[in-house]
This record gives C-alpha cells, sequence and structure tokens, in this order.
C-alpha cells in the first residue's frame, strides 16, 4: 500500500536528549526525523512527538523541538504509544488518518511496541528504518524484522517524501526536493 500525506500522522518516538547520543547512529535518527518534520509541515501531516519520562531522559533533542509545536509534543510512561491515552487521544483526533509513518529510539522498544500496538488497533503502520536506531545495530535490525513479520511496513525516508508528494513539478516537490539532495 502507498503513504499518502492526506491519510498519514507522523509519530517521532522518544528522541531525546539523554537517550539519542548513545545511539547506534545519533545523527542518522536526528537528521532523518528532521527531514521527516519538515515535509510533514510542508504537506500538512499532523505531526505528534512522544517524549518518554522527560523528567528522567529530557526534553526531546533541539533539532526536532525547532519543528514541533508545542502542542504536538506528548508526554508518556508506557513504551508503546498505543497503551499511551494522552498519544491516542491525540492520533484519534486527526480523524480519517489511518496511516502512522513513525521513526525514533529505541527501534526494539518504544518503536517497536508502539508500532505493534498502533497495528492491533487497525492502523497501518509504516517504519522509517533510516531515522530509528536503538543502542546496539543488531537489537534495531531485529525489530524490523519483528515489524515486518507482523505486517508493518519497513519504509526509508525517501519512500515516504516522494509517496507523500505522489508526483513531480508541483510547488509542494520544488520546495521539498532540498530534502532529497
Amino acid at each position: 500500500m502507498l503513504m499518502r500525506a492526506e491519510t498519514s500522522s507522523l509519530l517521532i518516538v522518544d528522541v531525546q536528549e539523554r537517550l539519542c547520543p548513545v545511539m547506534a547512529e545519533p545523527r542518522m535518527v536526528i537528521q532523518g526525523c528532521v527531514r521527516l518534520m519538515a515535509a510533514a509541515r510542508e504537506l500538512a501531516v499532523p505531526l505528534l512527538v512522544s517524549e518518554q519520562y522527560p523528567k528522567g531522559i529530557g526534553p526531546t533533542m533541539f533539532d526536532l523541538r525547532e519543528l514541533a509545536p508545542p502542542e504536538a509534543v506528548v508526554e508518556k510512561l508506557h513504551f508503546s504509544c498505543a497503551h499511551e491515552p494522552a498519544v491516542m487521544e491525540r492520533i484519534a483526533a486527526a480523524a480519517g488518518r489511518r496511516q502512522i509513518v513513525m521513526a525514533g529510539i529505541e527501534a526494539h522498544v518504544c518503536v517497536l511496541q508502539s508500532a505493534l500496538g498502533l497495528k492491533e488497533r487497525g492502523y497501518e503502520v509504516f517504519v522509517v528504518t533510516d531515522a530509528c536506531s536503538s543502542r546496539q545495530q543488531a537489537n534495531a535490525d531485529a525489530a524490523f524484522r519483528r515489524m515486518r513479520d507482523n505486517g508493518i511496513e519497513t519504509v526509508t525516508i525517501e519512500m515516504v517524501l516522494f509517496e507523500w508528494l505522489h508526483r513531480a513539478g508541483t510547488p509542494e516537490f520544488k520546495r521539498l526536493l532540498p530534502l532529497v539532495k
């Protein structure tokens, strides 16, 4: 199935100050999430940013906070966003958007559990592998295999961008072209 901007929401999971630096690929995650968030803003795709226990792990990384309006950020204690009532209220508020495009950390914990939980609730879930990481790459790789085994699409940033854009030659395409160069 194709990802469509008009039926998608973007969920950035726990890319936080005390957690991100110890990931296997922290810059890849940050840069990937920035690209996804910029595209979501341009294409009016609703954005939600989760923060796992920010008192202990810190806020969302600065690069991402700049792109996230305060109302897009939701604190959570559950590892799975799908089990956090405040997160699910926000997702449900984006009526008619049954596709959830996800990125963040850690791939084998909060991203995996959120993806599985959202899939159980009937959402079409797409996890952006080049905007996710874990402390150890083997854990991320295992998470991506498990996701695919459970019917969750694993995609790349460029897959998301080009599917959301749908065609070349539009004003949106021209504005987002720098994100793929």
